[in-house]
């Protein structure tokens, strides 16, 4: 297992209160104060004021496009018409994607392109046909319309009438032709005018204003979190797309597991137990030539290969124990993980509280990852004591391993505890790190039941 112990490397974001953090950034004002100027507000806010056109040229061409396809339907026409409308639906989506991610600081993947099995013209229209993406980006044209006509007429008109009744004192400056004697013409014609006569009333008036362009703000924010919804749910690839290539990804960490495994254990056999079988076979022979010639002799060749027998079968064992231990089968993960920490270097208690036993799958992956964690705190760690606790929550098996060494585990390309991560996320566990520099660490594991 390679070094997870040393100076702290970790990724700022990620660590905890070892060094490298960077402190947030102070603000002298608070955030409602800071909301009508922050980029931000600025920036979801003209994306919702982008939205309304794009939205209308969207909507007019996926109608179009739409009912002409399903119109022409009773020719050949129809069907190619209606494909190329979604694949310009899906360009638009894309176009939508790029925008979200400029403005709205989301970004999206892209859905699987559709391809045909031929490469042929028919062939691909039946793949944008039969994609759910396809329709997914077509229902995204139908539905943004009339929500964009809403967002775009409230956000511009709470953003205009805010700032306009904030900034109405300053009108008798920039339009003195509405000015007239007493105060700030507000309407009228020359026979009823209105007229602002006091500073209370002007100040009243900003003040009314105020609160409208600090609510503004939340306001964008509460609309734009919609369009991500939608951008999110309806321009992005499905759930089940993702969950399939997370799990082809997952197939794929399984497979080099294993490829892995099977190496290690012909490389232990070939430079271990083999090679040591093969030495005694030799010393076997001599020791029979020597029988008549050099009793003695033959007799301490025999001894010493007595002790190698002894050395290859406990070899053996520990390869047997590597590959899946008998105590685990028998009695399950508190026996096998007190007998892996009579083995540990420093001193380990073990303590497991479950009722009933978990899948054998998750029972092995567990064993060996307390079999690396105390590897690791053997080795690396420099710790005096360690402790193991595993117990289940809901439909989770929770393994927490902790030490009082060094600290500093880090979690970077090529290292043990990056691998036992990768492992652990092949079967949707996850993997728990908190190891400030001068200790303790502890590392928490946690796994499906699917007992």
């Amino acid at each position: 297992m390679a070094t997870a112990y040393g100076p702290d490397t970790r990724d700022p974001q990620r660590s905890g209160s070892a060094g490298g953090d960077h402190p947030p950034a102070k603000h002298f004002l608070p955030a409602a104060l800071r909301a009508p100027l922050e980029a931000r507000t600025w920036r979801e806010l003209l994306y919702l004021v982008l939205s309304l056109p794009i939205s209308v040229v969207l909507f007019a061409f996926s109608i179009t496009m739409t009912t002409m396809g399903f119109g022409l339907l009773i020719t050949f026409l129809g069907i190619p018409v209606l494909a190329v409308g979604l694949a310009m639906c899906r360009g638009f989506g894309a176009m939508e994607r790029a925008r979200a991610r400029g403005l709205l600081e989301l970004d999206v993947p892209s859905p699987a392109p559709a391809r045909g099995k031929t490469g042929g013209l028919m062939s691909w229209v039946g793949a944008v046909l039969k994609s759910g993406a396809s329709w997914r980006h077509l229902l995204y044209s139908l539905l943004h319309f009339p929500w964009a006509i809403f967002a775009f007429v409230v956000a511009v008109t709470f953003w205009s009438v805010g700032w306009t009744v904030f900034t109405y004192p300053l009108w008798q400056w920039v339009f003195p032709a509405y000015t007239g004697v007493g105060g700030i013409q507000l309407y009228g014609d020359d026979h009823h005018q209105i007229y602002l006569d006091s500073p209370f009333e002007l100040a009243v008036t900003s003040a009314i204003g105020l609160v409208v362009v600090l609510i503004t703000p939340w306001i964008i924010r509460g609309l734009a979190s919609v369009d991500r919804l939608l951008v999110s749910g309806l321009l992005g690839p499905s759930r089940l797309a993702t969950r399939v290539t997370e799990l082809e990804s997952d197939r794929g960490v399984v497979v080099d597991t294993a490829a892995a495994d099977l190496r290690r254990i012909e490389r232990d056999l070939h430079d271990g137990a083999q090679a040591r079988l093969v030495a005694l076979a030799m010393d076997l022979g001599l020791a029979k030539e020597k029988l008549t010639a050099d009793p003695e002799a033959a007799a301490r060749m025999v001894d010493e290969a007595h002790g190698e027998v002894k050395v290859a079968l406990q070899e053996l064992r520990d390869l047997a124990r590597g590959i899946h231990p008998a105590v685990l089968t028998d009695r399950g993960l508190d026996a096998a993980l007190s007998a892996i920490a009579s083995r540990c270097t420093v001193p380990v208690k073990v303590e497991v509280d479950l009722s009933t036993r978990p899948a054998q799958a998750i029972e092995g992956i567990a064993y060996f990852t307390v079999s690396e964690l105390l590897q690791n705190v053997s080795k690396h760690s420099g710790a005096r004591s360690a402790s193991v606790d595993v117990w289940r929550a809901a439909d989770r098996l929770l393994i927490q391993v902790t030490d009082n060494g060094r600290g500093g585990a880090d979690v970077t390309s090529g290292s043990g505890l990056a691998g036992l991560t990768e492992r652990l996320d092949a079967v949707d566990g996850i993997l728990v790190i908190d190891s400030p520099v001068g200790g303790p660490t502890t590392i928490t594991a946690e796994l499906p039941w699917r007992g």
